[in-house]
């Protein structure tokens, strides 16, 4: 049977090796890629250092991959060979539980399926992916500009398109790094009044290559009263959500300890949102196989109790 290469971690907290395995076989339901680019992300030490319970290893991570559907599984609609396509962090849901029906599939009360934790994925040749994770990419976006997109470029968008601002209103970005540099150009597209935050001068070019408006290190920012921080435990408590309707979120900010005392939330409907990557991994780590079980027993009855009526409607 043909090869590939995979680079996988054989065990928790030890350095990654480079081997070969057979390309394996879509399962039904699922579709093999052709990887043409993976990104690499800081998440991905969770499969590295084994941060999450119950990591199978030896173990493929990498959930920011774009490459080409090579072969699909059965029961798979809507997908063919040879489209291009994206998988990100999330590893698939059932569709039929009360949060996948509500439209939340990254809170699947049946599966917790994380891309490169619970299955191998992108630091290889081929990987296997369920249908429901995949998205199409435009052809004129390349490979390595497509890969990072499918984990920060929508950890970003998400935060922004659920932050409840508007067109024309102020969105702050701190931080200019991996996740930050896309926050500030989803916000200026999508009509924001941004600005960048950044410790020290270094980064005011990029910031304004990217397109946001004057201003900088938290000197600056301190003159003007927004009272940032010179730390990051100061800059989650003082910046916080700090008038009427105001929210935080917090996204991919792993070294930032909120105190939820401290923290200015006392005005009118403001939130903190710590970010649904990390709610996803508590939940991950909670649930025991019998607890999925459990849940999987009870929403195959719901499944079905639904199924029947509805095929006795459609038939």
């Amino acid at each position: 049977m043909a090869k590939m290469r995979v680079v996988q971690v054989p065990q928790a907290k030890v350095p990654f090796e480079l081997v070969e395995r057979e390309i394996p076989e879509p399962r039904a339901g699922s579709v093999r890629i052709k990887v043409q680019a993976c990104g690499i992300c800081h998440s991905d030490s969770y499969t590295k250092d084994g941060l999450v319970p119950g990591i199978q290893y030896p173990r493929v991570p990498g959930h920011e991959v774009i490459g080409i559907v090579d072969a699909v599984g059965a029961n798979v609609r809507g997908w063919t060979a040879g489209q291009r396509v994206e998988v990100g962090w999330h590893g698939g849901n059932c569709g039929y539980c009360d949060t996948c029906r509500r439209g939340d599939p990254f809170a699947c009360e049946t599966e917790s399926l994380v891309t490169g934790i619970t299955s191998d994925s992108g630091y290889a040749d081929f990987m296997i992916a369920r249908a429901e994770t995949l998205a199409r990419v435009p052809e004129d976006l390349s490979n390595v500009d497509a890969a990072p997109l499918m984990c920060a470029g929508i950890t970003t968008f998400n935060a922004l398109r659920n932050s409840g601002a508007r067109p024309g209103e102020t969105v702050a970005v701190i931080g200019l790094g991996g996740l930050g540099h896309l926050g500030v150009q989803c916000a200026v597209k999508l009509g924001f009044r941004t600005v960048a935050i950044a410790r020290g001068q270094d980064k005011v070019p990029l910031a304004h290559e990217l397109g946001r408006g004057p201003g900088g290190s938290p000197a600056k920012a301190r003159r003007r009263q927004d009272h940032l921080g010179d730390s990051d435990e100061r800059r989650g408590n003082e910046l916080g959500a700090r008038r009427p309707r105001g929210q935080r979120h917090i996204d991919g900010d792993r070294g930032c300890r909120i105190d939820h005392n401290r923290c200015p939330c006392a005005a009118p409907r403001a939130a903190i949102d710590q970010g649904l990557v990390f709610r996803h991994l508590d939940r991950l780590a909670r649930n025991s196989r019998l607890q999925r079980a459990d849940r999987r027993a009870a929403n195959d009855r719901n499944h079905s109790r639904w199924n029947g009526p509805l095929k006795a409607m459609s038939g």
